[in-house]
């Protein structure tokens, strides 16, 4: 049985489903703040037959229980996928057209098509042909949106980790590529590798702080 929080996310897609969209995709993603590395979305389709206890916000779990999560996810969802869109792209789209280029690819890393998508946030990727729902706290409110903000987070902490070893002297393993201070001054000392993000890093090479 889902108890307590998850049983509130679970009502909340069951609305849905009840409205007749039986694929019911969450969408969420992980990493449009840091200053190096990807950004990574995921998309989920829960099935309710097979329900899972402690979803929530990624950002709300231990990183222990977020991987057990991850496992039991991959396991019992009918579908999922996990899309990327890496350093350059960030560089070249803006971070918000980066993060739908990665939400488009981990829809169709699926196999399976959704009719509906909850999507966090408060814009519409712009999905042609599916229906779109657009929740605010969505990994808070949505179970499917809970799901798919775990598999980003694993996904994009478990890539940040191997970079620390590919890169060390930034400490990517312990802060994943978000502005931290010692982050800052690693790169002020080492000078960018090749995967910060040159867009986000004007402020911090000039000397100035973002």
């Amino acid at each position: 049985m889902h108890k307590g929080k998850s049983s509130e996310l679970y009502l909340f897609d069951q609305l849905f489903r009840q409205k007749g969209f039986s694929a019911l995709c969450g969408i969420d993603e992980a990493g449009r703040g840091p200053l190096a590395g990807p950004v990574c979305a995921a998309a989920v389709i829960l099935d309710p037959a097979e329900p899972l206890e402690g979803l929530d916000d990624s950002k709300k779990i231990s990183p222990r229980r977020r991987e057990i999560l991850f496992s039991q996810i991959t396991a019992k969802a009918l579908a999922f996928g996990v899309g990327w869109a890496d350093e350059k792209e960030i560089d070249q789209l803006n971070i918000l057209q980066a993060t739908f280029l990665a939400m488009h690819r981990a829809v169709e890393q699926m196999g399976l098509t959704p009719d509906l998508l909850l999507v966090d946030g408060n814009r519409d990727p712009g999905f042609s042909g599916i229906e779109t729902v657009c929740v605010v706290g969505g990994d808070r409110q949505s179970a499917s949106v809970a799901a798919a903000s775990i598999l980003a987070k694993v996904s994009r902490d478990r890539y940040m980790e191997k970079m620390d070893e590919a890169y060390p002297g930034y400490g990517f393993a312990k802060h994943k590529g978000y502005g931290t201070k010692d982050h800052r001054q690693a790169i002020v000392e080492k000078g960018p590798c090749p995967i910060h993000r040159e867009s986000f890093l004007g402020k911090i090479l000039s000397g100035g702080k973002k």
